[in-house]
């Protein structure tokens, strides 16, 4: 894992922001991480799943989005208005 311990959770991609969502929850499963640590991360993996969770729903937007002519073929896209 790249270290992203300090990146801004609101700049990382998806990818980025699981990657170290997974090597947080594998941390604090493995059960030797000093508490006040523990807690330090735990409120990481919090912002990191909510920031994982924005993406998806950015994403399902703009599937959601897609437009279709009669027979269902894909003909273009709407602009996306995500707030």
């Amino acid at each position: 894992m790249a270290d992203n311990t300090h990146a801004d959770v609101k700049t990382l991609s998806f990818e980025r922001a699981i990657e170290e969502l997974e090597s947080i929850v594998k941390r604090l499963e493995d059960g030797k991480v000093p508490l006040e640590e523990s807690v330090a991360i735990y409120e990481r993996g919090e912002s990191l799943k909510r920031r994982c969770e924005e993406l998806l729903r950015q994403a399902e937007a703009r599937v959601d989005k897609i437009t279709t002519d009669a027979n269902g073929n894909a003909v273009g896209t709407e602009p996306l208005d995500v707030q």
